[in-house]
Formats: structure tokens, sequence, C-alpha cells
């Protein structure tokens, strides 16, 4: 393999680094162990955690040694939000969060081998800890001055709302998290996003305080954002999630078929485990071909088998094709039909009425006349049938699981409807 600095390099996903020249030593003379941390802030990560999990994998499959941490102890407090305190969670949800984010973590690193994954919650070493130990042994090493020069608290020190103590405390909690996975497994790298640089380096300085020896390093990947200005990892229906009860896996599989040509090239290089050349390849496609979306489909499939599974994976691409006439919508699953048409315009009926009525009212046209037009110039859809009269109403035979029509105009416009009892 690459070395993995240039590899990270060439994908995009060093922003920031303490020193990059030590740090390319360092996994030269490997293993290196590392870490990075996952609040249990909500009951599921998102894509941006993706962005730091896919990076632990990388460098252990450069034959490193990960540790995941999810903190039970921070994720009681939260590092401070750009606007506003946190909500405090209570410690039995927090509890419950932290084995669910373990249980997403784990099935993307490698926890066989000599370079095993392994994963650690830094409650183990902070319940004990008496106020006055922490105070002591922990907080005499950091300076205010400094603390309160970091991004994410001078940012809100210059706010309205402020911080508390409690957040504002949270770089030492992180600083501590290092100190004592250096200490408990010989860990000397630690990553994660390039707005949480002060809290990563908050863990650097406290080590080489306590142990002037110690080399350590830490890397920041960088914040990605879209083309169009939009937030990445966001749809008009909210965050993607990893969580398929929070996100489907056919919206997750979406999302990334639904890249931005001006993005794709770029969530390749920090998503795919394609090697360069196949990654080159599909940007010389989407720039040749782009109605053909090849570099789009490859990530979405990939990225969707990685995080969900084969199985749902093909479920999802079966769906995708049948909504759009190619292929059998009655041969698709209800779970997996009721998620896809979730994600198209749909309207929920007591009763069904004639196919011009409901073409309008879901808004697959402007109006009833638009409607009977669509039908007559033999544009209009149900269940992929071509409507062949105006005044056709369909039945309860034509509902797919006893409830949905998928209504569509043309070859692209789809929208649904679902039949609910009164």
């Amino acid at each position: 393999m690459t070395d993995i600095v240039d590899e990270l390099q060439w994908r995009g996903l060093i922003a920031l680094s303490t020193d990059e020249d030590a740090l390319r030593k360092a996994f030269a003379d490997g293993p290196v162990t590392f870490y990075c941390g996952f609040d249990p802030t909500a009951p599921s990560l998102h894509l941006g955690n993706l962005v730091q999990i896919l990076t632990m994998r990388r460098i252990q499959q450069a034959g490193n040694r990960p540790l995941g941490l999810v903190g039970g102890a921070t994720g009681l407090i939260g590092d401070p939000k750009p606007n506003s305190e946190r909500t405090l969670n209570a410690p039995e949800i927090v509890a419950q969060w932290v084995e669910r984010l373990r249980a997403q973590i784990a099935p993307l690193l490698d926890f066989e081998g000599p370079n095993a994954a392994v994963m650690v919650n830094n409650l183990d070493w902070t319940q004990g800890l008496s106020a006055i130990e922490f105070l002591r042994d922990v907080g005499k090493h950091f300076r205010v001055n400094k603390m309160i020069a970091k991004e994410a608290v001078s940012r809100r020190l210059e706010s309205q709302e402020g911080i508390s103590y409690t957040e504002f405390s949270y770089q030492i909690l992180q600083g501590m998290d290092f100190l004592q996975l250096f200490r408990r497994y010989g860990c000397t790298l630690q990553t994660g996003g390039s707005d949480q640089w002060g809290n990563l380096t908050s863990g650097t300085d406290l080590i080489h305080k306590v142990e002037p020896d110690a080399v350590v390093h830490a890397l920041g990947t960088p914040l990605i954002t879209k083309a169009d200005g939009t937030k990445f990892g966001k749809t008009e229906s909210g965050t993607v999630w990893l969580d398929p009860e929070m996100t489907t896996p056919y919206a997750f599989y979406q999302f990334w078929l639904n890249a931005d040509d001006r993005d794709v090239s770029k969530f390749l290089r920090i998503f795919s485990f394609r090697s360069r050349e196949e990654i080159e390849e599909l940007e010389r496609q989407t720039e040749e071909r782009p109605q053909a979306r090849a570099a789009q489909r490859a990530l979405a499939e990939e990225l969707t088998t990685l995080v969900h599974g084969a199985d749902q994976t093909a479920a999802v691409i079966a769906a995708s094709r049948a909504l759009f006439g190619q292929g059998e919508l009655a041969e698709l699953d209800e779970k997996t039909l009721t998620a896809s048409l979730s994600e198209v315009p749909h309207i929920k009926v007591a009763e069904l009425g004639p196919v011009v009525d409901l073409f309008a009212e879901v808004g697959l046209v402007a109006s009833k006349s638009a409607a009977r037009r669509t039908v007559k110039e033999g544009g209009a859809y149900v269940n992929n049938v071509k409507v062949a009269a105006e005044d056709a109403v369909p039945t309860a035979q034509d509902l797919l699981h006893g409830r949905w029509l998928v209504l569509r105009r043309g070859k692209k416009n789809l929208a649904a409807v679902e039949v609910v009892s009164a």
C-alpha cells in the first residue's frame, strides 16, 4: 500500500496536523495506536461521523491499531455547540445511546488480527474520579487564557448565550481521554474533524506536560461542504443517519445517487475504498457522460452495502428500478416499498377516486384537465401500467400490499397514494 499519509492527502482527508513529517515517520516506524471519539448526543451516528469511522478504517488497513471511543462520560455533557447550550440527556438514555453507537462502529472496523480494533468508553476512567482529583491532577495543567482562545469557546463567549462551565470544561475531559489512552494502550494519535481541533490539541498539550518525552500527534479531517452551498449530510427531510430506522436504506442510497456532479469526485475520494485508478476512471466517466451517473451509482451501491449490507442494497436497487418501470413493483416487500415511497410526494386517502383526481391532488399535474391531457397523451401510469381511459378508477385489487398506488407521469415524475382506514 502507498504511504498512508500520501493516501489520506490524495483523498482530501488531511486539513490539519500537529507535525505531518513526524506523523509520517511514526506510521513508517509503526504500527501506530490511534483513536477517534464519538459522543452519544443522539441515538445514531450520521454521515459526518462516517467520515471519521472510514478514516479509521483506512488507517487500520495500513497496518495500525484503532481505538473506537464512545464517550459515555463526555456524552453526558457534549462539546460546545456554536450558538447555544446543549440539552443534557439523562444518564440512562446516554448509556443506551452508547451501545447503539458502538454497534454502528463495530462492523466497520476489524476486531481480529495483530492490529485488532478495541472499543473503549471514557466513563471507565471518569466515573470514579472525584472533583478534587480532577482539578488537582488534570485541571492544573490547563491555562484559562489558552482555553478561551479556542474557536469553539471564543465564538460562544462572543454570543449573547455565553458558555457554561460545563461545556467550557469539555476540552479538559477530551484532553484527559488522550492521556488515559496513551497510558493504557500506548495511543499516540488522535483523529477527528477540523472543527474539533482545539479539543484534539488539548490532548497533545496535556500529554506533553505530564509526559515530557512523549511523542504524540493529532490529525484533523476537513469539514465537507456541498457545491450548492447546502450542508453535507442534509436532505429536505433532515440529517442522513446511519440507523436504518431513522434514515431508511432507500433514502441513504438515494442521497448518494443524487449527489451533484460537482461533488461526486470529492465524495468518492473521501468515502470509497476503490483504488485511485478506479476512482479516476469514474471521474472521467462523469466528465464525459454525466447523464449516466456512473460515479453516483457506484458510490451509492458501495456505501449502502458497507453500512446496511448487501441484501438491503439489492432491495433498494430493485425498488429504485421498479419505481421507474424497470422492474416489478409487486415483487417488492412492503417495508422496502414503503420506505421508497416515503421519499416521493405522497398523499393519504380514505377511498380511491378517479386517476385524474389523484394525479392532481398529489401534485403530479397542475389540474384535473392537465391530468386528462396527460392520460390522453399516454404519459400517465398507475403501478407502471399505462392508464388508457380518462375516467379510469383504481380498485382495491390494484393496491400494492393492500395500501399503495404508485403514480408516474412520463419517465421520471413519481408520486404515491396511500389508502388508510377512516
